[in-house]
């Protein structure tokens, strides 16, 4: 399944990713924020797993602010799962 969400408190605007039936990320892009670093991050988080890629990256801080990138992904990746979850159950 495809998502696109909505990051906020940092540089990029947007990131989509698709999840397979085993919660594998695939197609990780960012739009806006430091190219280099989020092209990084999209690479290194192909084909791993959301619940492995949110123990990584929840809580990392950017500078003075009180997330990143890489946390605004986690969260849009466990927003992902229970949304998931929440469609499993009906």
């Amino acid at each position: 399944m495809h998502y696109d969400c909505n990051v906020r408190g940092v540089c990029s605007r947007m990131v989509s990713f698709d999840l397979d039936e085993n919660n594998i990320v695939t197609n990780v892009t960012f739009m806006g924020g430091c190219n280099g670093n989020l092209q990084g991050i999209a690479r290194l988080a192909e084909g791993r797993s959301a619940e492995e890629l949110i123990d990584l990256l929840e809580g990392v801080h950017c500078g003075f602010k009180p997330t990143s990138c890489p946390d605004q992904f986690a969260s849009a990746l466990r927003n992902a799962l229970e949304e998931r979850a929440l469609l499993a159950l009906k």
